[in-house]
């Protein structure tokens, strides 16, 4: 049995197709004649957007315009204006077209895998992927293809790229299994999309696993098994009608209000990274969108996006939400999230360090170009206003006081905004959740980052495998802080959300009802499923469930005993 990190839900049994990649290894060599090496690099740019275009169109029959658009986006990442100007002079000065290629794309890796999110770590999965394709082209090195992949594959591969996935046909595909990637990554999100069953992240699944074995894949649990023996295929033939009839379940809960067993009413959001996104939220039946994570608008490009830029984003996605809510959350930048043209200097602990509105309030013009873009954009839907990691009462003042200043700049200007446009935060630091009851007072709402709020109050990073067993929501003390953020928000009549991975944790749903928590926020695939969750707990079913857990000492203890309530 191996284990991995469970990405898409189902059951899939069948064969092993092993995916080999080609060596790409070159050597490097100075270029005298420039301008024919600056061709050669044309030319493969022209046949890669041409390669790509057709994979997106082969997706979007497949799955649809939101997962076209993956590939659509990477398009125009080789054909931004910096990335390849940067490339054209380093060829200029000699070096041959892979170096150049892959000097760009190395430095852009390294920042997005730097950062705090799995969203952000995901842009470096796309250009490893652009990376991998353009040097094939440069090489004449003929890329993977698994489209003649026979009914019942398993495929099994270092990484399933989005390029690759173009060429899926899922009905011969019943399982899916990668020795990289998250929850968040494109793999999971394209696995999603086609309904396979996916496990990511299972160290040394090329070699453990051999071509035309037999395997299960378990979405669910992240497990995988080689050579089954026939009582367990038995055992996980009908654990897949089990979850294919669960699944048949879930869509008697699209169209439906969000309520708890003893009628108790929620909202349901989504958190989204991008304008597009919100098309995926309506499409899962999304209520609204919690968390827009506005520096995906800041990254793949050479300059800060113009006020214009930024308010036709924020427009776009709050017009199609058609009058649904949409809390947008400023820019949060800085420190382990690195923009070049930001010239931010490096930093020992960036977790600590100059980010969000601490970068924001020290850049006050870029920060105030933001909010009139927001403001702006509040003239077309419910637009709400969230500041990331604020630690004391002082963050949240100088963030309001420059949203007045923006407001009466828009009224000189005689531009149409929200005049009552709501301010929350997200509570996402120890410091906040200790002092919840002062900022309640004025703030119109928060919203639980519960990824950080583990981290920060753990004392530990969750990408450190060192001390990652600690980093958990159900751990006393974490549990303790939402408890109090919720309490104050109830006293002070604001509503409390929360945007973070354990607002979708079916183990934690029943603690966050008896706390009182009037908001979820979750990705797009989760809506319903979190929808029925929550329909499965009266409010006095919860209070005693929460109530026994916040007796207990430690976060095993709370977990063993949720695992037999849930």
């Amino acid at each position: 049995m191996l284990n991995g990190t469970a990405a898409s839900d189902g059951i899939g049994i069948g064969r092993a197709m092993i995916i080999e990649e080609h060596s790409l290894d070159y050597t490097p060599k100075t270029i005298t004649d420039t301008d024919a090496e600056s061709q050669r690099f044309k030319n493969a740019v022209k046949i890669f957007c041409d390669n790509t275009t057709a994979q997106a169109e082969a997706l979007r029959k497949s799955t649809g315009d939101k997962e076209a658009e993956i590939l659509e986006g990477h398009i125009q990442i080789m054909r931004d204006p910096y990335m390849c100007g940067e490339i054209e002079k380093l060829i200029s000065d000699g070096q041959c077209a892979e170096a150049a290629l892959e000097h760009m794309c190395d430095m852009f890796i390294t920042m997005f895998s730097a950062a705090d999110d799995e969203l952000t770590k995901q842009r470096a999965s796309d250009v490893k992927d652009i990376k991998t394709s353009v040097l094939s082209i440069l090489l004449g090195v003929n890329e993977v293809k698994i489209s003649a992949a026979p009914k019942g594959t398993v495929i099994v591969a270092k990484e399933l790229t989005p390029s690759m996935t173009a060429g899926i046909n899922k009905e011969n595909i019943v399982g899916i299994v990668t020795e990289t990637g998250g929850k968040t990554s494109h793999s999971a999100i394209l696995a999603r999309a086609l309904e396979i069953p996916a496990v990511l992240s299972v160290d040394g699944a090329a070699k453990k696993l051999s071509a035309g074995e037999q395997v299960i894949v378990d979405g669910n649990e992240g497990i995988v098994i080689a050579s089954p023996e026939e009582s367990q295929i038995e055992q996980y033939t009908q654990k897949r009608s089990a979850f294919l009839r669960e699944r048949r379940e879930l869509e008697n809960y699209r169209g439906k209000k969000t309520l708890s067993a003893s009628g108790e009413e929620y909202e349901l959001f989504c958190n989204i990274g991008k304008p597009d996104d919100a098309i995926s939220a309506m499409e899962f039946d999304g209520e609204g969108v919690g968390l827009f994570r506005t520096e995906f608008l800041f990254m793949d490009r050479n300059s800060v996006p113009t006020e214009d830029e930024q308010f036709e984003a924020y427009k776009k996605a709050v017009l199609i939400l058609k009058g649904k809510p949409l809390i947008i959350r400023t820019l949060d930048v800085g420190g382990d999230k690195d923009l070049p043209y930001l010239g931010l200097k490096k930093e020992e602990n960036p977790f600590m360090g100059y980010r969000a509105i601490r970068y924001c309030l020290d850049n006050r013009e870029l920060f105030k170009t933001q909010i009139r873009a927001i403001l702006r954009a509040s003239a077309f839907g419910d637009i709400r206003i969230m500041f990331p990691l604020v630690t004391c009462v002082d963050e949240l003042r100088a963030g309001k006081e420059l949203v007045e200043k923006a407001k009466e700049e828009l009224r000189e200007s005689k531009i149409n905004f929200n005049e009552n446009i709501k301010i929350g935060v997200m509570m996402e630091t120890s410091s906040a959740a200790v002092i919840a009851d002062v900022l309640a007072k004025e703030s119109d709402f928060f919203s639980i980052g519960t990824n950080d709020l583990t981290g920060y109050t753990m004392a530990c990073d969750r990408g450190n495998s060192d001390v990652s067993y600690l980093y958990s929501a159900l751990q006393p003390s974490v549990l303790r802080l939402i408890k109090n953020i919720i309490d104050c928000g109830i006293k002070n009549n604001i509503p409390v959300g929360m945007c973070g991975e354990a607002a979708a944790n079916s183990m934690i749903i029943p603690l966050l009802i008896s706390f009182g928590l009037t908001e979820f926020s979750v990705s797009a695939p989760s809506v319903l499923k979190v929808r029925k969750v929550i329909s499965t707990w009266t409010k006095a079913e919860a209070d005693k469930v929460a109530e026994k857990v916040m007796s207990m000492s430690t976060e095993k203890e709370i977990y063993d005993y949720l695992k037999t309530v849930i």
